[in-house]
């Protein structure tokens, strides 16, 4: 029996109506809060207006997806039990969950900044991710450091 790829929430899923992307659907999907998916698209394409004043030379749609490309990670510690003891082994990351991390790390680091609407708090970590700065990125650096000072127990993932 072969295996699937996805799950059949992602077969079904449908490009959105202003920039035409299953990512940016995705994204929103992730965003929505308590099924209130109207309010997610309008923060996230209020988010992607203020970027593209923000940013003059690239579309607000290319700045996002570089952001999640640049916050998407390469490798992770997952925890491998090995005759009774635990181990932080590092392991390369599948690309659909690097890309389910990044919009999660992304959409955490916007909620954690306090005293301003969402739009301008996604459009600043957005922005930032783009430039390879922010919370978003910091939390990619910190699990690559992870996976490197755990290198010496590679050899438990099989």
């Amino acid at each position: 029996m072969a295996t699937k790829k996805w799950t059949v929430s992602h077969e079904e899923l449908r490009p959105d109506a202003v920039y035409n992307s299953k990512l940016v659907t995705k994204f929103i999907n992730c965003m929505m809060e308590r099924g209130k998916k109207s309010v997610a698209q309008s923060s996230f394409y209020g988010a992607m207006k203020m970027i593209s004043e923000k940013v003059k030379d690239k579309s607000a749609l290319e700045v996002f997806e570089t952001a999640v490309n640049n916050v998407k990670p390469l490798f992770e510690v997952r925890s491998k039990r090995v005759g009774g003891a635990s181990y932080q082994v590092p392991m390369q990351v599948k690309p659909h969950r690097q890309q389910s991390l990044a919009i999660r790390w992304i959409l955490e680091a916007a909620r954690g900044k306090k005293g301003k609407p969402i739009r301008e708090r996604l459009a600043s970590e957005l922005a930032d991710a783009y430039a390879g700065q922010g919370g978003a990125m910091a939390t990619r650096e910190n699990v690559h450091k992870m996976a490197e000072a755990n290198k010496a127990f590679a050899h438990f993932a099989w």
